[in-house]
C-alpha cells in the first residue's frame, strides 16, 4: 500500500506501467509466502517442546503464551521470535518510511494548502491502519518478558487480530464523501429521518 501511494503521488503519469498486474501479484505473494514460512518454522520448533499444562490463558495459541507454558528450554524459540519477528516488523516498517519520505517531500512542494491536504488524505487512512497494527504488535512481541501480563497481552492481541482488520474497511471508506456526511450527521445529533 505504501509503494502504491508512493507511485501514485510521486510518479502519477507512470502509475499504470509501474503498478502492473505482475508487480501487484509480487507485492502480495512475497509477504504471504514469507509469513507462511515463518509460521512453519515456529510450528516445527514448537513440536520439540514439552508442556506442563494443556490450558492456555489466551483466546488462541499465540506463540508467547505457548512459550510461557513450556517446561523445556525455550531459548531457541524466544530468539527466533525476536529475529524472525523483528525482520517481519522491521523490513515493512523501513519500506513504509522509505516510501513515505519522498511522498512527504512531494506533498511539501505543493503550493496550495488544499492541494497538500488532498495529496496527504490519500495516505492518511493507510497510516492510521499501519500505526494501529504495528503499534500493538510491537507492544506484544518486542517488550521485555518481565513487563508482560496475560491481561495486557490479551488486549493488545485483540487489537491487532480483530480490531485492526475490522477497522480497515471503515478507515478506508472515510475518504468517501457520502459516508463522511452521514457520519457528521450521526455525530452532530441529527438522526436520519424516519420514514414512518
Amino acid at each position: 500500500m505504501a509503494y502504491d501511494r508512493y507511485v501514485a503521488i510521486c510518479c502519477p503519469l507512470h502509475y499504470v506501467t509501474v503498478m502492473s498486474i505482475c508487480r501487484c501479484a509480487l507485492l502480495v505473494a512475497i509477504p504471504w509466502t514469507s509469513a507462511n514460512l515463518i509460521s512453519m518454522v515456529h510450528t516445527l520448533l514448537m513440536t520439540h517442546l514439552s508442556f506442563c499444562t494443556n490450558r492456555i490463558p489466551h483466546f488462541f495459541c499465540d506463540i508467547n503464551a505457548l512459550i510461557k507454558l513450556s517446561c523445556s528450554d525455550t531459548q531457541v524459540n524466544e530468539m527466533l521470535v525476536l529475529v524472525l519477528g523483528g525482520s517481519v516488523v522491521l523490513v515493512p516498517f523501513v519500506s513504509i518510511i522509505a516510501s513515505y519520505t519522498p511522498i512527504a517531500m512531494a506533498v511539501w512542494k505543493v503550493p496550495s494548502a488544499w492541494g497538500k491536504w488532498k495529496a496527504f488524505s490519500t495516505c492518511s487512512s493507510h497510516l492510521c491502519v499501519v500505526s494501529l497494527f504495528y503499534g500493538t504488535i510491537i507492544g506484544v512481541y518486542f517488550n521485555p518478558v518481565s513487563t508482560h501480563t496475560t491481561q495486557r497481552d490479551l488486549v493488545a492481541t485483540v487489537m491487532y487480530t480483530l480490531v485492526a482488520p475490522m477497522l480497515n474497511p471503515f478507515i478506508y471508506s472515510l475518504r468517501n464523501r457520502e459516508l463522511k456526511g452521514a457520519l457528521r450527521k450521526l455525530l452532530s445529533g441529527n438522526r436520519f429521518d424516519n420514514p414512518l
